[in-house]
């Protein structure tokens, strides 16, 4: 079978791109090809690279010729330029569907958020919520995953986490009370995501996709610093001080080490899916440990942050 991977180079498409190559299955790559961190994906066997936003129904249909299905997994954190919640999660979700129904494919797979519903007053959520209704009444097979936070080789979590750690002596944690969170290995997201594409399975639901180990943010902050031998002080920072540092590197860092949407998750805890919905059948659930070896696993080169991960200032052509 042939399935098209909108962000088929992000930290979720790729791994999902990867699973659904090994399972003996054609994928197209759809990615606007700025994301440069794993230029193996661009090599993987039986597959084509389609440098292509989420801005054209027509380049999208033309993509998809010959799918039998799509993984929807683009999306962004923070806003920038032209890059907003909307267009990118409202539009592009509406593109997305308009050009799989135009290719002929029948099924669709969303990888939305955990907690994205409407009128909470945040448009990241807001909007996600807004895709996964695109998605539902799309007329196509689709099932809609809520994952919460997802660790793995080339995330955000372990990559910035392990970086801060070797950059800072003191980790400010979100809020004053340590919410609870409940890690996904995105190896177990993209076994899931392989079973809805491939096998057709959980078609028309909406499901809520969660590692199996309820922890406090802090207890995992604590983790991930023994497994790279670091020691912090973890100290407790209001809400807002965490919105102006978000503030500051969503305008510096090329991936911010927290964004604002992301203190606005951190801060309310990622367990428990709004609105509320159903996980998958047992022999679906995740099953991987927030553990030293998958920690260990999912790292990246040791060491700080540095000048190459700050955005070049406009005026020396810098971009997101």
């Amino acid at each position: 079978m042939k399935f098209a991977v909108t962000g088929g180079t992000g930290f979720v498409g790729g791994h999902l791109a990867r699973r659904l190559v090994a399972s003996g299955h054609e994928v197209v790559l759809l990615a606007r090809g700025l994301d440069r961190r794993d230029e193996a994906i661009r090599r993987l066997p039986r597959s084509r690279f389609v440098a292509a936003g989420l801005g054209s129904e027509e380049e999208l249909a033309r993509a998809f010729e010959g799918c039998d299905g799509v993984a929807h997994c683009a999306g962004i954190n923070r806003e920038s330029g032209d890059s907003t919640f909307r267009r990118v999660h409202v539009e592009g979700t509406a593109n997305v569907v308009a050009a799989a129904r135009r290719a002929g494919a029948k099924r669709i797979v969303l990888i939305s958020f955990l907690r994205a519903r409407p009128g909470c007053g945040s448009p990241y959520h807001e909007s996600k919520f807004e895709a996964e209704e695109i998605v539902r009444r799309s007329g196509l097979d689709f099932t809609v995953l809520k994952p919460g936070v997802i660790y793995g080789k080339g995330d955000h979590m372990l990559d910035h986490l392990s970086h801060g750690l070797h950059s800072f002596p003191v980790f400010p944690l979100v809020g004053f009370r340590s919410k609870p969170v409940r890690p996904l290995a995105v190896e177990d997201l993209a076994r899931l995501a392989t079973a809805c594409l491939a096998e057709g399975r959980l078609g028309g639901r909406t499901l809520a996709v969660l590692g199996p180990e309820e922890l406090t943010l802090r207890e995992a902050v604590r983790r991930v610093a023994r497994v790279i031998g670091r020691r912090a002080l973890l100290v407790p920072a209001p809400v807002l001080l965490h919105r102006a540092f978000a503030a500051v590197f969503e305008a510096t860092m090329k991936i911010p080490l927290v964004a604002r949407a992301q203190v606005r998750i951190l801060a309310e805890g990622i367990v428990e899916p709004l609105p509320p919905c159903e996980e998958p059948p047992a022999d679906l659930l995740p099953r991987t440990p927030f553990s030293e070896p998958s920690i260990r696993a999912g790292l990246p080169e040791p060491g700080p942050f540095g000048l190459r991960d700050c955005r070049r200032p406009a005026w020396l052509g810098g971009r997101s």
